[in-house]
Order: structure tokens, then sequence, then C-alpha cells
């Protein structure tokens, strides 16, 4: 039986279905916001020129239109084919890479407040920016809770929400292992720790609405069409396109972990790092009020991470964690230790179908920092999100629109913190599966 091949548990023990006709290897977002695949023709000259028709891409376009420039976004795949439309719709204060002792360890405490009120800062922009706009893309503060999967984890994460109140101001608690099962209808996690202000959304909704408020404004946004190179040429920029030259006053590049041979700046600078995720059949609301009573968003302490959540208005859990190497992603072979994963959470759901699976990457750093800024050839770029890139890019896309504008608005306390490249930045995508595989052994032994 078809359904009982996709299953969770039968995924997880790595039993091949016979039959994809359930299967989907495409983001469940997808579903309510299919992506555009038209080409559109592109102009001849633009203000500003956007490589990257994400979340940052379209985020810096709407700042830019909004002050009378005019634009053209050009990604070479579809509209919000990468992450920006991969993700799972988690949105944090933007900082949640470093716990707060070890931000003032590696930049001081002045400057570690400073990065973590502009996390906070980018999260309320995205609800400013959601509400202002009026895009409806079921965005909520449900609050993130992260389980401990260890009792060291538990202690470690206890201070540092102390040491987010007394920095930042940020609203945060713990909950001994006693009481979780207010917040989650599971007995893997020795407590947790929750921050109520966090929030969740429908990426593929969201991206639709900031595309069509882009357009609205007079933006164009061209996908299947590839930048080939950006040569600076007098007071501007060449770009050589798929459909012929473009030539812009300005341009950003936003590509983040889909960035590659574009410029050799950011190709020394940037790593690609495998995600996936996964998607189970609607669950009945009995069960997903057992498991999830509070509906906020989640997330472990491994260092191989996982995060999940439900998605509303379907009542299917989200799950998402790393890639696995080597394996053909259209298979849900794929996705069977994601499948592992969640059934060591919620065991309960291993009769469950799996409807959905999809892989994407994400940008990460030599620094596990974000950056902004301009190249010594005067290319303007927002990238390296590590991870908690809807509520970074959104925020970059903006202050670096503003940027080009020179309008003082655009400073962040980003500014300042040099972007690290490394001499055998070549190998280091190549690394990646062993450092993975290195990290969910430590996972699994506690070493």
């Amino acid at each position: 039986m078809v359904a009982e091949q996709l299953s969770l548990e039968n995924l997880a023990r790595g039993g091949k279905p016979d039959s994809r006709a359930e299967f989907k290897n495409s983001p469940v977002w997808w579903e309510a916001a299919p992506l555009c695949t038209e080409i559109r023709r592109q102009p001849a000259s633009v203000d500003v020129a956007i490589v990257g028709s994400g979340f940052t891409g379209l985020s810096a376009a709407l700042t830019l239109l909004r002050h009378g420039r005019t634009v053209a976004v050009f990604d070479r795949d579809a509209p919000g084919f990468g992450a920006s439309t991969r993700n799972g719709g988690q949105i944090g204060s933007g900082n949640q890479k470093f716990r707060v002792k070890r931000l003032i360890e590696l930049h001081g405490e002045a400057k570690a407040t400073a990065l973590l009120k502009e996390g906070v800062a980018m999260l309320d922009y995205i609800a400013h920016l959601v509400e202002s706009e009026g895009i409806d893309c079921r965005f909520q503060r449900s609050g993130r809770f992260r389980g401990a999967m260890r009792p060291e984890h538990y202690e470690a994460m206890a201070r540092d929400m102390e040491d987010l109140r007394r920095v930042v101001g940020v609203e945060a608690f713990a909950v001994p292992r006693s009481e979780q099962h207010k917040e989650i209808g599971s007995e893997l996690f020795h407590g947790g720790s929750v921050l109520p202000g966090d929030a969740g959304l429908h990426p593929g909704l969201y991206h639709r609405g900031l595309m069509q408020r882009v357009e609205q404004l007079g933006g164009s946004v061209i996908g299947m069409t590839p930048v080939a190179a950006i040569v600076p040429e007098g007071d501007g920029f060449n770009l050589e396109t798929s459909q012929g030259p473009v030539r812009a006053r300005d341009v950003i590049v936003a590509t983040n972990g889909y960035t590659r041979h574009l410029d050799r700046y950011f190709d020394r600078r940037m790593v690609p790092v495998g995600s996936a995720v996964i998607a189970t059949e609607p669950l009945p609301e009995a069960l997903l009020d057992e498991l999830l009573p509070t509906r906020r968003m989640y997330g472990n302490t491994n260092r191989a991470f996982s995060y999940f959540r439900h998605l509303p208005g379907e009542n299917r859990i989200v799950w998402g964690g790393r890639m696995a190497h080597l394996v053909d992603q259209t298979s849900p072979l794929a996705y069977s230790h994601l499948a592992k994963d969640l059934l060591r959470t919620f065991p309960k759901l291993a009769p469950f179908k799996v409807t959905h699976g999809w892989s994407g990457q994400i940008g990460y750093t030599f620094d596990e920092l974000p950056h902004l800024g301009k190249t010594s050839a005067g290319i303007h770029f927002a990238m390296g999100y590590c991870g908690t890139g809807v509520s970074r890019s959104t925020y970059f896309g903006h202050k670096i629109a503003l940027q080009i504008l020179c309008d003082a608005e655009g400073r962040t306390a980003f500014d300042d913190i040099s972007f690290p490249s490394h001499p055998f930045q070549f190998v280091a995508p190549q690394m990646v599966p062993a450092f993975e595989t290195w990290y969910r052994l430590r996972d699994a032994t506690g070493f």
C-alpha cells in the first residue's frame, strides 16, 4: 500500500516506496503560492539592478521603488526558487548563532549589545512591513520553544535567557523538564527555553506578497534570466544576462546560499550548506493539540540542529534539518534521516504519511555573521544569513537599499565588521558533509 510505504515509520527505516505519486519533491509552501515561470523582458537600463529575487532582493527593491528609483530584479531560476521559499518560515531576532556570553567574548559588550538590539529590530521590521504593506502571509508572534537535548544544555540556555533579559531586555524564560509538557508533547527534552516575541509566517505567501508589491510599484522581477557578469564601466555597471546587456547605475548582489561564479569577492567568502525539510499529511486537531499545544516555532540544541512547526490552516508538521549528502534529492530516501529525528521527538506520528520533501542552500560565512556593504569595485551586497535568513534578509535588503540612497537610516551595527575570506574556501563546500557527520556523531555520543 502506498500510504504505508510513505509513512514516517517506513521512511525512517529506509523503506523505498514503489510509487512516488503521493510524495512531492517540492516545498509544501508552493501549494498555496506557486512560482511564476514566465520569462519577462528585461529593460535596457535601470537605476538599480538586483541579482537575486529572494527576500533580500525584493525587500531592497521595495525600498528603492518607494524612493523613486527604477529597479530590475534578476534570478537565474523562477523568482523565489531558492531558499526564500524553501525555509521553515521561522522568524527570530537574527542573532541565534551565538549565546550572549560568546558574542561579548568575540566583539566586546558594547558591540555585542548593539548587534543583539539590531537583531530585535530585524524581527520588528518584518512585523511592520507585513502590516504596512498588507501582506497576507499568516504572520504570527507565536514565540519559539527550543528543547534541551541534554541537562547541561538546559543550564546553559537558562543562563543565556538571563543574559538576554539583562543586556537587551528581550522577554525570555527557561522551562524546566517538569513543566515542558505545557510547551511540547515530547519526553525527549530536558527542559527548554522560550522567546515569546519570536514569530512565524508562510514563506511562499510572504514572497508572493513582496513580489506583488514590487511589481505594483513598477519594478521588474525577471526570472529564468541568469546574470553572467557585472562589469564596472564609467559611473555605473553593465550586466550581461541571458537576454543581453543591461545598464545600471548601482548593483546589489543578494544571492546568499546560491552565490557562485558571479564575482570572486563573494566566492571567497560564502559557503553553501545544504538544508532539507519534510512535511507530514494533515494531522488530527486533537493530536496536534497534544504534541504542539502552544503552536510555537520549535527547535533543539543539537549541533546538527533540527527545527519544526505546524503549518497554519492545514495542521501539517513541517520539520527541517541538514541535507543528506550523496543521495538523490528527488528520492524520498534523501529525507529518511529527518523522519528518524521527527519520530525520536514524536513517536506517535509513525503511521502518518510524509507528503513533501525538499532541499535548498543556506549561505554560511566564516564568522557566522551576516554581512552587507560594498566591494572595492562598487558592487553592493547583503548575504550570509547562516540559517536565520527570514529576519536577516528582509532587514538587510531594506538597509542596503537605504545605503545606496545615502540615507543615514541605512547604517547598521554590522557595517564595520569585516567580511572574512579564507584561502582554502574552494574546498570548504566539499568539507561540509564531513563536518555534519562529525556533528551528528557528537550529538549521539554527547562528546
